[in-house]
């Protein structure tokens, strides 16, 4: 044994020699603390603050035991989940028409267009049972497909609707937004452009690009979805056929969400049965890890609701929550959440209105998980609790299904897009801040400024521990590696660049979108500075450098580190605002530490993305910096909403901050300090000069 430790102890020494040896091939790389520093620190440290907020919510559970308490965590849940939402718009005419209708054996399936708002078509199948065989009205079904190609017109969501009908209950199956009839970019040239987009922007990556406009608005991609749902229910709460107080819903995967979020909504639902979405949010994190737009809410987090709380903010409404053992989503995770769902049932005296189904098969709504959903509404809507077997089902055809004239909404006459409703917010939103900074007092917009992207002042921000590394000689100055550690988890690599002769006193802060090695090579920008008489502090902001993550999936124009930036915007936190806090504790190092004295205050230089964090700092503290250089900078938020498809935006968005402030209003505060050069737009590309 003690042999086999001796060479355990001996293999880890080498490897640590070996990582060592493979650090010092860069000259500028950081030695100190770079084990740490690499790209997954972000992701260590989100996740650390995951459980932190996990334990915090356990807590909470625990102690609400009476009626009392949870009548009042539901009020409080919602309240706060519709503040994240952004709320829900105000219901508007329908103006439903069927387009067609096609006869089976035992029902008949009507193709329904209404307008969820204005302009925004929604297109559905309405399953309706056979009126001989079963006396109307009928309790209706509302199902919200999930994430795929040809929507309503999947095999198995036109499956459970039929078996719906078959068995005395109206079923209502409807496209998402970005799926089937509903595709929502059109392209810059006013068409679909399907050889650039029609295999990709859909489904989950639209979802996700509307999403990005969305949350600078306040708002998320599942309140498009949640209101197309509840205008569904009105939909059919129209229908004679339908009895308006029987209503269920149910979906899976993207439509499982969906179908939570509204069961915790809309109190019209009687009984629910998500499928395939119930993983626990911290288990989801921890494992496959964050999903597309509408699978999570600002804050979830830390002030809620989170998806276990949905199954909770209606009880005793009955929820079958569906799930599949060998699904993608961690299986323990969907357990992790029916036991605290069921438990809070339990408590209220009505343990036997929640259950699970769990079938051995992969991601799916399979036939299992029909059957199952059928009998579950039979059981609840019809009072009728008995075996239903699905039998084989006569579909139809994707044309048949197809309820648009030319197979897309967005050819139908004032048909709007949901980058169409996100601009005309926007607009909206342009008015009120114009007026704002136009009228209010300036220090008191900064501080709304600073609560709303979560930057501390600088008088709050710790003092970093500093890990110095080993030196660079060069010709005419010297670099000196170390690191910054602003607080537990973040490590900072950075390199001072000191000239070797009569130093002018002027201390740069240099900050790339690439990290501190994108300028350092001889020749390059930094050593001009640096030559010129200035000592430059090189520094990789959290996420970028040595920190940029690496391990995660490129998603298309969403950018590497997407997963980590959805982490943050559950914990309720920006990549904006942290990065901003890196430059203010990098920048009053610069200032007070450094080499050859304090100085009153530093340059500011930020070439690409970070600029908009580096705005931020030198917005909030302008007595730290006296002169600030943007490179390549995105121009304002609103070019997000205007370009509506975007390029590596996401980390850089605050939600809710159109409602306050753009980044032109903070760039007007700075006055003759600031240098705009080269901005751009939020596709990269080059503002034109007029």
């Amino acid at each position: 044994m003690c042999r086999h430790l001796r060479w355990l102890l001996a293999v880890v020494a080498v490897l640590a020699l070996l990582d060592t040896s493979r650090a010092e091939e860069t000259e500028t790389r950081s030695t100190t603390a770079a084990v740490r520093a690499d790209g997954d620190m972000m992701k260590r440290y989100l996740l650390r603050q995951v459980d932190r907020a996990t334990r915090r919510w356990q807590a909470a559970y625990e102690a609400r035991t009476t009626p009392e308490q949870i009548t009042a965590y539901q009020k409080q849940s919602r309240k706060r989940l519709l503040e994240a939402l952004g709320g829900l718009p105000a219901p508007t005419p329908l103006r439903a028409r069927t387009t067609g209708k096609v006869q089976r054996d035992g029902y008949v399936v009507e193709k329904v267009i209404f307008e969820s708002q204005p302009g925004f078509y929604v297109t559905g199948l309405l399953f309706l049972p056979d009126a001989a065989r079963f006396q109307p009205p009928h309790p209706g079904v509302v199902e919200p497909v999930g994430h795929t190609a040809n929507g309503k017109a999947h095999d198995a969501y036109q499956s459970l609707g039929a078996l719906l009908a078959l068995n005395g209950m109206a079923a209502f199956v409807y496209d998402a937004i970005d799926e089937s009839e509903r595709i929502q970019y059109r392209g810059e040239r006013g068409k679909y452009d399907f050889d650039k987009w029609g295999n990709y922007l859909h489904g989950t990556y639209g979802h996700q690009m509307i999403g990005i406009g969305s949350i600078l608005l306040g708002r998320n991609t599942e309140r498009l979805e949640i209101w197309d749902t509840m205008r569904a229910i009105d939909y059919l709460q129209s229908r004679p056929e339908v009895d308006p107080h029987r209503i269920g819903c149910t979906g899976n995967s993207g439509g499982g969400i969906i179908t939570a979020y509204v069961v915790a909504l809309d109190d019209r639902v009687k009984a629910a049965a998500p499928s395939c979405y119930g993983n626990a949010l911290p288990t989801l994190l921890k494992t496959v890890g964050p999903q597309d737009a509408e699978h999570q809410t600002w804050a979830s987090l830390s002030t809620g609701p989170q998806a276990t709380d949905l199954l909770m903010m209606r009880a005793p409404v009955p929820i079958l929550l569906c799930v599949a053992t060998h699904d993608y989503f961690d299986i323990g995770g969907s357990w992790w959440t029916f036991r605290y769902a069921k438990r809070l049932y339990t408590r209220l005296g009505f343990s036997e209105r929640i259950d699970i189904l769990e079938n051995d098969a992969p991601h799916n709504y399979n036939r299992t998980q029909r059957e199952g959903i059928a009998r579950w509404m039979s059981r609840w809507l019809l009072h009728k609790d008995t075996v239903i077997t699905e039998p084989t089902i006569e579909l139809l055809t994707e044309e048949e299904a197809r309820c648009t004239p030319h197979g897309q909404v967005m050819e139908l006459p004032g048909a709007r897009s949901a980058y169409d409703l996100n601009e005309d917010y926007e607009r909206e939103l342009a008015k009120r801040r114009a007026a704002l900074w136009a009228n209010e007092d300036r220090a008191v917009l900064l501080e709304r400024v600073r609560k709303i992207a979560g930057i501390r002042k600088l008088a709050q921000l710790p003092l970093p521990r500093i890990e110095k590394g080993g030196t660079v000689k060069r010709p005419g100055y010297r670099i000196e590696k170390f690191t910054i550690q602003p607080e537990e988890g973040i490590v900072l690599p950075a390199l001072f660049f000191v000239p070797e002769f009569a130093p002018s006193g002027r201390v740069v802060v240099y900050v790339h979108e690439r990290g501190k090695e994108a300028d350092a090579a001889p020749g390059g920008p930094i050593e001009q500075l640096v030559l010129g008489g200035a000592r430059v502090l090189a520094v990789d902001l959290r996420g970028t450098g040595q920190t940029q993550q690496t391990g995660q999936k490129k998603w298309g124009k969403i950018g590497a580190d997407w997963q980590d930036v959805s982490t943050a915007y559950c914990l309720g936190r920006s990549y904006v605002g942290m990065r901003a806090e890196d430059v203010l504790v990098a920048a009053r190092y610069a200032a007070k530490q450094l080499e050859g004295g304090p100085v009153a205050a530093v340059d500011l230089i930020a070439v690409g993305h970070v600029g908009v964090p580096a705005l931020h700092a030198a917005a909030l503290e302008p007595s730290l910096f006296s002169s600030v250089k943007l490179s390549r900078t995105l121009v304002s938020w609103a070019s997000v909403i205007e370009r509506r498809v975007t390029v590596r935006q996401y980390i850089n968005v605050i939600h809710g901050a159109l409602l306050v402030y753009d980044l032109p209003n903070l760039a007007a505060t700075l006055g003759d300090k600031l240098t705009v050069e080269d901005p751009r737009d939020a596709t990269g590309r080059p503002i034109a000069r007029k």
